[in-house]
């Protein structure tokens, strides 16, 4: 669930270009060497956290007990904003690949909200269902996107390379930093990997969150790294380091890929790679459905939404009242942008990518402060001079400078629709949930303070778990 989350195939041909042709140049595999190293380093602190507490809310929990509820709450409300965007802002990319591959490939020309609306009620229906039929599903749309990125790069690698053969320049660390705007191109890579950290919303439905979350969280961060680092070097090396640049800048940047695809494996492999662009920003979709579901459901079952939003089927166990309600806001977003003439590409995938972007960063960069906040007072016997402290400071820091890579770069990365009125309300929209947060945490604890005690407290652990961060007595046990 957490890689289809990261949509390898979507993030390799829709961000890999950008970072070629306008960022890092030919240093951008060293880009993603390099976000793999502080992810990786950001996740040792959050898979002690999945360690001790397995809660459907995951950032929104974790925070609430290292920083406080009030942090928690604004944290919540930001995590539920950026998964709530994201399933729409995927749907507006699938559309876009649906409308496009299905007219080239079949002559059909439809208009790209048929293709919306199949998905939107595709994914509505999976996700009434248990969530293994969703992970089975997403398994096999996996599967098929993974090998068609990994064939095309190894058909490279045996085929000894493209002009230049297989070049160390992409891998070589100081590429990371060079190039037309370094900055854009690191920002597209940690953007890549948007959606990993959903590994910890499922360890309510986990049969050992203990020991399958961590695990599932290093996977995600390090597998999908390693593979991404692999895949945008093979590719670089199968055009060629001139031609590369070229084509990423080009009027088809999917050339980047669709190249090297056709000469070392042939045309029908360009065809398989244009219709799992479509399954691969489904699969992505609907891993984003789910996790807004979680955090809805989180939210809803302490009290702060309409508590019908915490109930659960009683046959597939699905939070499947929140997931309808996801759906709903995720229909009315897409026809938000539908209704006032927006492109599905231009301004809905890309608007609202960047919106929630930004949202779950700051919320990443919290969790990681928020570690070192939890072990400081909890579980003596845990703290590790690196595991609990180094790594989420280190890990904290790299976020930050992230998000400051997204504040300097948004417009680039806007495009065209950074003249749009969204665009410059992002900022806005993000600071006006994250206050709103806070000053909704700050009037329970004046006025309903048995609410306040309950803000990212219901989580599945012994209730000795669930401590208190300033006085250190228990909080109250699930229900």
């Amino acid at each position: 669930m957490a890689v289809a989350t990261a949509a390898p195939i979507t993030a390799m041909t829709g961000n890999v270009p950008i970072s070629v042709g306008f960022g890092n140049g030919t240093g951008a595999p060293a880009g993603y060497l390099f976000a793999t190293l502080v992810l990786t380093v950001f996740s040792v602190g959050y898979v002690a956290m999945a360690k001790r507490i397995t809660a459907a809310g995951a950032f929104y929990g974790y925070i609430s007990h290292g920083l406080g509820r009030a942090a928690g709450m604004a944290s919540g409300m930001l995590a539920v904003l950026a998964y709530v965007v994201f399933e729409a802002s995927i749907v507006g990319v699938f559309a876009y690949f649906a409308k496009t591959t299905v007219g080239a490939q079949l002559g059909v020309d439809l208009h790209w909200t048929l293709y919306a609306a199949l998905m939107l009620a595709v994914t509505g229906v999976l996700a009434f269902f248990d969530i293994h039929l969703t992970a089975r599903a997403l398994g096999i749309v996996l599967v098929a996107e993974i090998a068609v990125l990994f064939g095309v790069a190894m058909a490279v690698v045996v085929n000894g390379g493209g002009p230049d053969g297989i070049p160390l320049e992409p891998v070589n660390p100081a590429g990371a930093f060079t190039g037309a705007s370094a900055g854009l191109g690191l920002f597209f890579a940690f953007w890549s990997w948007v959606g990993f950290e959903s590994t910890a919303m499922y360890g309510e439905e986990s049969r050992n969150p203990k020991r399958i979350i961590p695990k599932a969280t290093l996977v995600a961060v390090v597998g999908v790294g390693l593979f991404y680092v692999f895949v945008s070097w093979m590719t670089i090396a199968g055009n060629g380091l001139a031609e590369s640049v070229r084509l990423a800048g080009s009027d088809n940047p999917l050339d980047l890929f669709f190249a090297p695809a056709r000469t070392f494996i042939g045309d029908w492999a360009v065809t398989a790679f244009q219709w799992l662009l479509l399954t691969g920003s489904f699969a992505c979709g609907m891993a984003f459905h789910q996790c807004a579901a979680r955090y809805l459901y989180a939210v809803g079952r302490e009290g702060f939404l309409h508590r019908a939003l915490g109930r659960t089927h009683p046959k597939h166990g699905s939070p499947y009242i929140a997931s309808a309600v996801q759906s709903t806001i995720a229909v009315a977003l897409v026809a938000l942008f539908w209704a006032t003439g927006q492109d599905p590409y231009i301004h809905l995938y890309t608007l609202l990518a960047i919106l929630g972007t930004m949202a779950i960063l700051i919320v990443q960069t919290l969790c990681s402060f928020a570690v070192i906040g939890y072990f400081r007072r909890n579980h003596p016997e845990d703290r590790h001079w690196f595991r609990t402290f180094t790594a989420p400071l280190l890990g904290g820091i790299g976020m930050t400078a992230v998000v400051v890579l997204l504040l300097l770069n948004m417009e680039t990365a806007a495009g065209t629709a950074a003249d749009s009125v969204l665009f410059r309300l992002i900022p806005w929209i993000v600071g006006t949930v994250f206050f709103g947060g806070l000053a909704l945490a700050l009037y329970l604890r004046a006025k309903r303070p048995d609410s306040y005690e309950l803000i990212g407290r219901i989580v599945l652990e012994d209730s000795q778990e669930r401590t208190d961060e300033p006085t250190g007595q228990a909080a109250p046990a699930r229900p």
